[in-house]
Parts: structure tokens; sequence; C-alpha cells
């Protein structure tokens, strides 16, 4: 499965989102799409939809260019998991594109709960 995460940037995102997947099993399953990975500068995420079975969205920290993205998946019929840390506020608007929430503690318990989601598919 081809999955994108899209995120803010107003966190460590490589410590905290990129290095507990890419050290996980997901990363051997799945193609992971990280939108800053190799470069902080912006990144044409609409393309990289294009090709994406599943879209995660980390909603800890608002940020317009996520929402964006959220908008582009959406339109192009990727299907949208928003991903969040215990006690974040989900913004309303988000509930309209999806119904899947996962709630997490911690780096450890984010990996466990998306695994297990997609094992749910």
């Amino acid at each position: 499965m081809k999955i994108y995460f899209g995120h803010s940037k107003g966190f460590d995102y490589k410590k905290e989102l990129y290095e507990p997947i890419r050290e996980s099993e997901l990363n051997i399953r799945h193609e992971i799409i990280f939108p800053h990975e190799k470069s902080e500068m912006p990144t044409n995420s609409k393309e990289f939809l294009k090709t994406c079975d599943l879209m995660f969205a980390e909603l800890s920290y608002p940020a317009t260019g996520l929402g964006i993205e959220l908008g582009w998946a959406d339109a192009l019929g990727v299907s949208i998991v928003g991903i969040y840390k215990s006690g974040s506020h989900v913004s309303n608007s988000v509930k309209l594109l999806t119904k899947n929430f996962i709630e997490y503690s911690n780096s450890e318990d984010m990996v466990k709960k998306i695994e297990r989601f997609i094992n749910g598919l």
C-alpha cells in the first residue's frame, strides 16, 4: 500500500513522526511518503496524493498546508485517517472529511495503532 503522511511543520516531525514510522514494520510492508524527508522546501503533495491509497494526517498541530492537502486527498478519493496526540484539539472541519481518527499517547502507541488500523482494512 502507498501511504502519504501529511503534517504541520510546527513540531519536530522528523523525530516524532518520521523516525518511529521508518523504524517500524510499516516501513517494510508499505511504501511510505513523507513530504519533508529529503528537503524543507515545499513539495508537490498533490502529485504524490494522486498515486496514494491512504493518507494519514497528523492533526495535533493546526496547519493551513495540511488543510490544503486534506482537501486534495478528499477530491482525489484518497482515504484519510486523522491521527493526533491525546489532549489535542481536532478541527471540526476535518471531521467532515473522515470518520477515521486515531488518538495516541506517544510514538510507540501511534505506530501500534496505525498498524492495527491498516491490518483491519
